[in-house]
């Protein structure tokens, strides 16, 4: 499966231009690709002359160890559409309608909550329930 990730409040905490705190994507994220599922990062995040912010985004998935499919494109689409959404059989986004979220008692912006989106993906056999992830 082609799984479109956000990333502000989706992989970390809302903290733009800095990269956010963890939130418990990456055991996630792991298990994803581990299933054989192709993710895109798929953020308003770009780079300019204020900074890498893309680069930054990037830069968290490799530090992790997660392995990107494509970043901000699909790269299969060009063949068939010149569309700028990245084609994905599956988005995941904190403002996604549905998207199961965390909203913190001090006023910080809401996150996605990856245990319940994990349970998700399990009940969906999008990843097999082989063992549960160390989540804090």
């Amino acid at each position: 499966m082609i799984i479109s990730i956000d990333f502000d409040g989706t992989c970390v905490t809302h903290e733009f231009p800095f990269v956010g705190r963890d939130i418990g994507a990456v055991p996630v994220l792991k298990e994803l690709v581990e299933n054989n599922n192709q993710l895109i990062l798929f953020t308003m995040r770009s780079d300019n002359n204020k900074g890498n912010f893309l680069k930054d985004a990037v830069s968290w998935f490799s530090d992790n160890g997660i392995q990107l499919y494509g970043v901000q494109t699909n790269p299969t689409q060009s063949g068939w559409t010149s569309s700028p959404k990245a084609y994905a059989e599956m988005y995941i986004d904190d403002a996604s309608l549905g998207c199961p979220l965390i909203y913190p008692e001090n006023g910080e912006r809401p996150y996605v909550d990856w245990i319940k989106v994990r349970e998700i993906l399990i009940d969906k056999d999008i990843i097999r329930k082989d063992g549960d992830p160390q989540i804090s």
